[in-house]
């Protein structure tokens, strides 16, 4: 059954005739560009995970939430990897409003997780490594410029899904760093997974000055999985070994989704 977290007495009304033990909230407005114009992001990334963190307070519930890179600043000098003891300061409305979700669950409950997570990808839905895929079967010698001065760790929804299912065995409490190990450029994400793919294309890399987007983007989001690691619960693997444990499983059938409909 689907629910438009929008609609507050609806959602609460579904929770009180399921009462659930555990929520994991994985929803948000993760349209970057667009939140910085469109007020429903705070609706649903700051404001849905207050009421679901107060409905878990009073039913003696754990809410797992999923968070992002985007509470940081993105200025720490690379390669150094931000902590959960690092100090938040987002430059966008979508940073501000996932911090502000944050900073109201753990104001009104003390049964919650939360993990940062970041550049997540899949076999479904909308993602960077499927927009490089598409761009590059519709036409090869076109080259794509994708920015080479942003650092992150990639990482397969897949194993945060596994991640959240060991936070909530253990019954972890707190906020938690949860992404792949290691770190790269969105240029070299580009051209490592293409590369893998086995399918013509060309990647220049360009810097962020040169890629103008409505919302600013964090520069350093390397995240290091420290309390995940001292909780000895830390799944994650290098980048690079899931990323191509992704390519094997789903591989083919992205070619086939995408040669379908170009």
């Amino acid at each position: 059954m689907q629910f438009n977290l929008l609609f507050r007495k609806e959602c609460i009304a579904y929770l009180d005739s399921m009462a659930p033990d555990v929520i994991v909230n994985c929803a948000a407005h993760t349209g970057v560009d667009a939140c910085e114009t469109d007020p429903s992001c705070w609706a649903i990334n700051a404001e849905a995970p207050e009421w679901m963190a107060e409905w878990t307070h009073r039913n003696q519930a754990y809410l797992v939430h999923v968070s992002t890179d985007y509470v940081f600043a993105g200025n720490k000098p690379p390669p150094e990897a931000l902590t959960e003891a690092d100090a938040t300061g987002p430059v966008s409305e979508y940073g501000r409003s996932k911090l502000a979700g944050e900073q109201a669950i753990a104001a009104a409950t003390d049964r919650y997780a939360i993990l940062r997570t970041a550049w997540l990808y899949g076999a479904s839905g909308r993602n960077f490594l499927k927009t490089m895929l598409r761009l590059a079967l519709k036409n090869p010698e076109n080259p794509l410029r994708v920015v080479s001065d942003q650092l992150g760790s990639p990482t397969w929804s897949r194993t945060l899904a596994r991640q959240i299912k060991q936070v909530i065995a253990h019954e972890a409490f707190g906020i938690f760093h949860a992404t792949s190990e290691g770190f790269c450029s969105w240029f070299e994400l580009a051209e490592t997974f293409l590369s893998a793919m086995e399918v013509p294309h060309t990647v220049v890399p360009c810097s962020t000055s040169e890629y103008p987007t409505a919302a600013q983007r964090p520069a350093n989001s390397i995240l290091e999985n420290t309390r995940l690691k001292e909780n000895k619960i830390n799944v994650f693997q290098d980048w690079q070994v899931e990323l191509e444990q992704f390519i094997q499983r789903h591989g083919d059938a992205l070619r086939q989704e995408f040669e379908g409909v170009l």
